[in-house]
């Protein structure tokens, strides 16, 4: 009973520790950069189209960069979304045993990859391949960045829809199939259903990972 107090006054204070220090960051950073709206206003930094903070006279508008940020986490996820799923659906339904042993723990070791490598390798080997492909000026841009993010976003997204698919009772299967469903209706009409919950999280926990990277 004490082991059981203690367990849960612990808890509670971790977590109130966590929510504190959430708490702490977001007023530092607001008592730092609230003397902007001073010189700008609220409304010119939202809405603005430049930021140029070391010129005169300096521009401090981030609607440019709300916008990039949201075409690009898109992209990333039109990318990300059929590649995991799809991947996920051959993992549990359509792979053999020894196969999904092998692709199962490389997927989740992709996910375990710094953003930083996936940066590296979209500036020194995508960029300038999209720039030759589409002759551009340059091989920087929201297409790129969507690609690299997409790449990212995949291991998140297959390794969680992966777990969903596998939690879905057999028996819900095995019905199916007694109904004369064949494979793909039976994955379709009964195992997505049952795992759109798990699939929708995966997406949104992607969703998070692709837009804090921009």
């Amino acid at each position: 009973m004490i082991r059981e107090k203690l367990f849960k006054y612990f808890s509670l204070l971790a977590a109130i520790c966590a929510i504190v220090f959430l708490l702490s960051i977001i007023v530092s950073i607001f008592r730092e950069g609230l003397p902007i709206f001073g010189k700008v206003g609220f409304l010119r930094f939202l809405f603005g189209k430049s930021w140029h903070p070391t010129q005169e006279p300096a521009e401090f508008g981030i609607l440019a960069l709300i916008v990039g940020s949201i075409v690009v986490t898109i992209g990333a996820l039109l990318i990300a979304i059929p590649l995991g799923v799809g991947s996920a659906i051959y993992l549990s339904e359509l792979a053999k045993p020894q196969t999904r042993e092998i692709l199962k723990p490389f997927i989740e070791l992709l996910a375990g990859i710094p953003s930083v490598i996936y940066g590296l390798f979209g500036m020194a080997f995508l960029a300038p391949f999209i720039m030759r492909l589409f002759n551009l000026n340059a091989g920087l841009n929201a297409f790129t960045a969507s690609i690299v993010l997409g790449l990212m976003v995949v291991p998140i997204i297959s390794s969680i829809s992966e777990d969903a698919i596998s939690a879905v009772p057999k028996s819900l299967r095995e019905a199916a199939y007694a109904l004369g469903a064949n494979k793909w209706e039976t994955i379709r009409k009964v195992v997505l259903p049952a795992a759109k919950s798990g699939i929708f999280a995966s997406i949104v926990l992607g969703f998070g990972r692709a837009i804090g990277e921009t």
